[in-house]
Formats: C-alpha cells, sequence, structure tokens
C-alpha cells in the first residue's frame, strides 16, 4: 500500500511490545506495557508557513517515541 499523507502529516506502525524482560523473563499479556515506540512509514513534504515550504525532520524508517492522547488529562 503506497500512502502520502498531505502537509505536515506522518503514519506511523507501532512496533511489537517485547515478549521478554532483559534478564530473560518472559511476559504474560496483561504485564506487557503497551508500546510507545512507532516506525515512520510515510511522511508528507512539509508544512507551508508564509509561502516557504518547512521540511519534516523525520524521515520514514525513524524510530519514534509516541504518546497515547487518550491518557492525558
Amino acid at each position: 500500500m503506497n500512502i502520502k499523507p498531505l502537509g505536515d502529516r506522518v503514519v506511523i506502525k507501532k512496533l511489537e511490545a517485547e515478549t521478554t524482560t532483559k534478564s530473560g523473563i518472559v511476559l504474560t499479556g496483561s504485564a506487557k506495557e503497551q508500546p510507545q515506540e512507532a516506525e515512520v512509514v510515510a511522511i508528507g513534504p512539509g508544512a507551508v508557513v508564509d509561502g516557504n515550504r518547512i521540511p519534516m525532520e523525520v524521515a520514514v524508517g525513524n524510530k519514534v517515541l509516541i504518546q497515547n492522547m487518550q491518557e492525558q488529562t
């Protein structure tokens, strides 16, 4: 699938949660944390401010941290 976002939008894909800890302990489904990392899949051309295009600071393939907006209060 070929997606091309408009403006300064970014399409990301969540990375899978780790199933084991660094020490080798296997985690159950309820003990896993939700992944906070994602990979950039597609980027738009950038925003236009005062007639000048501002290029994007991320590139396809970069790993980024994400925040679940529903958890904010």
